[in-house]
């Protein structure tokens, strides 16, 4: 059974950095698509940056672009998020997402908690 576990949140300055990992276990994140969700207290989880399966096209939603950049390591099966000059509107749960191009398989690490202090 696949197991993703997110890594590298704490609290972070406002204007700082941090570096999110995804690790996965008992399985392989070759062919598959990586993508971080995030959500705050009271409000619903979002999408923020996916990338492919080889690693050559990202995305990212509007409110992190230029400032959080999405990568991975499929030899390393390890999915990475570095997020620079971080907002207190950064402040939430952080999830990677491990899925198929049309999401009928999909797994979810546990999530690791970004807190953003001014």
């Amino acid at each position: 059974q696949l197991r993703l576990v997110e890594s590298g949140g704490g609290l972070v300055q406002f204007g700082g950095s941090l570096n999110l990992s995804c690790a996965a276990s008992g399985g392989t994140l070759d062919y598959n698509y990586i993508t971080w969700f995030r959500q705050a207290p009271g409000k619903e989880r979002e999408g923020i940056s996916c990338i492919s399966a080889s690693g050559t096209n990202a995305n990212y939603a509007d409110s992190v672009k230029g400032r959080f950049t999405i990568s991975r390591d499929n030899a390393g099966n390890t999915g990475y998020l570095q997020m620079i000059n971080v907002k207190s509107e950064d402040t939430a749960t952080y999830y990677c997402n491990l899925h198929t191009a049309n999401w009928i398989r999909n797994y979810w690490g546990q999530g690791t908690q970004v807190t953003v202090s001014s």
